[in-house]
């Protein structure tokens, strides 16, 4: 894609999305505004319902991402803004940490950590790392989502998952390079396996580092995904945050993380 030109935006079954055009948004490669200014304004991009709540998937602005490596300086700046974030997420969170790690051995046998299997950048595959939340770990070619009430998921993995703590072992991952801490959500390969075959441009999401947080999970997208059309509104939203990646949006995306995870109630 030439630099400074835009796909046409479409919204729903290919309306223009009202009241103006995304083309020309002015973003040039990741720069701190331009098109992640543009996303953040976007009026067809509406907090959404939580996924497992909602029925047919609503009209989300869908833009074709530059799937070609990004040049210039951009790539450089996230990946040093994730490294300094993930570092000194480690050191300050260290106490908090260790305190998670002492409540799960406490709370029921099995490991304090599991690796599970994920597909990231470029279609690779990579051990994501996360505090145990369940008396099962599974991975495997048949990975069962959490309900609500599950009874697979412990008394503090309750509190772990609704607060997103059981991701914080992410920053490890961040930090290896395997994530960033921000960019669309790595899933399990089974659901990756299962997704791409039924859900429209699944697989683009792999065109950038799989992130501890994205722009899917503050517009409302998290916990379960029961149905194609409840993942089509992530892989929309992910694909347009692609398209309209800059350092201002990820900076955006990890101050309203905090809000999303005190009040959100879908995950579980």
């Amino acid at each position: 894609m030439a630099r400074g030109v835009w796909p046409r935006s479409r919204v729903g079954r290919g309306d223009d999305l009202p009241g103006r055009e995304l083309a020309g948004a002015g973003f040039a490669g990741g720069g701190f505004a331009g098109g992640g200014l543009a996303l953040l304004l976007a009026p067809g991009l509406a907090p959404l319902a939580p996924a497992a709540e909602a029925g047919p998937a609503p009209a989300l602005v869908a833009l074709r991402p530059a799937v070609a490596p990004r040049t210039g300086a951009g790539p450089a700046l996230k990946r040093a803004v994730d490294l300094v974030g993930a570092a000194l997420g480690l050191l300050v969170l260290l106490p908090l940490l260790l305190a998670i790690a002492v409540l799960i051995k406490w709370d029921s046998p099995g490991p304090v950590l599991f690796r599970q299997s994920r597909v990231g950048l470029g279609n690779r595959p990579f051990q994501v790392w996360k505090f145990r939340t369940m008396t099962c770990c599974e991975n495997g070619a048949v990975v069962r989502q959490a309900r609500r009430d599950d009874p697979r998921v412990t008394r503090i993995g309750r509190i772990l998952r609704r607060t997103s703590l059981d991701e914080l072992p992410q920053l490890v991952n961040v930090l290896l390079g395997s994530m960033s801490l921000v960019g669309p959500r790595p899933h399990a390969v089974a659901h990756d396996a299962q997704f791409s075959a039924i859900v429209p441009r699944y697989a683009e999401r792999h065109a950038m580092r799989p992130g501890i947080t994205g722009w899917a999970q503050v517009r409302g997208c998290r916990g379960e995904t029961p149905n194609a059309a409840a993942m089509q509104r992530r892989v929309d939203l992910d694909l347009a945050y692609i398209a309209h990646w800059s350092i201002l949006l990820d900076l955006v995306i990890l101050a309203l993380t905090l809000r999303e995870v005190f009040r959100s109630q879908a995950a579980y």
